[in-house]
């Protein structure tokens, strides 16, 4: 499982004798070449050079630059992390600056000092790699606000990096995805993560009776109607300053989606009973596991409201397509729920293989549940497949289909260091061996592969 080693540098040049000039000059480094666009290109996408040296005069019309500057959008459209550094003429400084201005990082005049040119690549390796780490150490490191969210699946930390984004606007956020994937967690991680100082408010929008749903949100006046003794402040008025969640949206009945729509227009309310306007301050977060878009079509739901909560939407992924996390979660549930005198209560190895080939339809809720009731009902310091009450024959989520082999080896690899590192608890040394690598090979591959190796 040893990574292959890439090329370090991509040459792209016309003139075969200058090519190999460059090549021996460059002889430090792994280095590929071309001669045009197309076979630059090829070699690009199967190399993934961090760094291309290339002439702007390229077949067919070497003469002119116009083949350069395409091959030069062309690649970083591919990656626009890449070093290019342009190899101009002196007739071509000004096409060489114009290249620079557009996306390239540096150019050298002919005819080239070998001294320089090196110089020159290894700095621009230099800036990609700490490029490349900046980026990698920026993915991996949660926000305060969700810092407790334990996930070392792909999608769910670019979850995370979406709601660390929109956090630190007023944009209204819309939190899809089933029952029991975490959907108040990251509504309370928007809230943390934002400037606010006021409360976090949350609201099931189906578990209130719709009589008394009204009063709920927008509060009620002394006298508004019978048994109201005494003015009582609504869920919206307590948000101010601070974010309103409101939980099932898609169960909102129809009378209040006009007047939560007035109030998203206006930020004002009316208490009931009330005459007077009173001006709100709050993020709106809102969640559902239901089709919005097809409660709009059977006019369930409105089209308009839709449209001003869903200024930003967030998809949430199911448990069973987060890679790892099902085990990854399970050992962190077992570890709350084992009281003092079982601290040392682990899961046998049948246990964990039912638990990651589970489809979880009640998703991290359900894991909780029956982790929960595995703690309990454990004989012993171990909880097996038994204790959990479930199958270690069911389907596993079937992988995304690429034939990008690079794409395929990579996705692989970090498919098994996810589902290695969830199965050893964290434990480096058992992940090593679970892999048949060595424990060098393994940190690696986590930072080759930008994976979390903590929770």
């Amino acid at each position: 499982m040893n990574a292959v080693k890439r090329a370090q540098v991509l040459i792209v040049e016309d003139d075969l004798a200058l090519q190999k000039q460059i090549k021996w000059a460059l002889d430090r480094f792994e280095s590929v070449t071309a001669h045009d666009r197309d076979g630059a290109l090829a070699q690009f996408r199967r190399a993934a050079a961090p760094v291309v040296t290339m002439d702007l005069g390229l077949p067919p019309d070497a003469d002119s630059v116009g083949e350069g500057f395409a091959l030069l959008e062309a690649l970083l459209g591919l990656d626009p992390a890449v070093k290019v550094i342009v190899l101009s003429g002196q007739s071509d400084r000004a096409n060489a600056c114009r290249a620079v201005e557009l996306g390239a990082y540096d150019f050298l005049a002919k005819p080239l000092e070998a001294d320089l040119l090196n110089m020159t690549v290894e700095r621009a390796l230099r800036v990609y790699e700490l490029q490349a780490e900046n980026a990698r150490l920026r993915a991996l490191a949660p926000s305060q606000a969700l810092a407790g969210l334990i996930t070392r699946d792909e999608q769910m930390l670019r979850v995370c990096r979406t709601i660390e984004k929109v956090a630190r606007s007023n944009a209204t956020v819309m939190l899809l995805g089933e029952s029991g994937t975490g959907k108040e967690i990251l509504a309370q991680g928007v809230h943390g993560a934002s400037r606010r100082s006021g409360k976090f408010v949350a609201i099931n929008c189906a578990a209130i009776p719709e009589t008394l749903l009204e009063s709920e949100l927008f509060g009620y006046e002394k006298g508004a109607f019978t048994g109201a003794a005494k003015t009582t402040v609504g869920r919206i008025e307590t948000a101010d300053g601070g974010t309103l969640f409101l939980d099932e949206i898609g169960d909102l009945p129809a009378p209040l989606q006009a007047k939560l729509l007035r109030f998203l227009q206006e930020r004002k309310i009316e208490r009931l009973g009330g005459r007077q306007e009173i001006a709100i301050d709050t993020r709106v977060v809102c969640a559902t596991h239901q089709d919005l878009g097809a409660l709009i079509k059977e006019a369930h739901f409105r089209e308009d409201l839709y449209y001003r909560l869903a200024e930003i939407v967030v998809d949430i992924p199911p448990l069973r397509e987060r890679r790892g996390d099902a085990v990854l979660l399970a050992h962190a549930f077992l570890k709350r729920s084992a009281d003092e005198q079982r601290s040392a209560l682990r899961f046998t190895e049948d246990a964990l293989a039912a638990i990651e080939r589970h489809p979880w339809p009640g998703n991290v809720r359900q894991l909780l549940n029956v982790v929960k009731r595995a703690a309990i009902m454990a004989e012993g310091n171990r909880v097996g497949r038994d204790d959990l009450g479930l199958s270690a024959d069911e389907a596993a989520s079937p992988v995304e289909e690429s034939f990008d082999l690079r794409t395929v080896r990579d996705a692989a690899e970090r498919d098994a260091v996810v589902r290695a590192l969830a199965h050893a608890n964290g434990n480096v040394v058992k992940t090593a061996e679970l892999l048949g690598v060595s424990r060098p090979t393994l940190y690696d591959l986590i930072n080759r592969l930008a994976i979390r190796a903590d929770r």
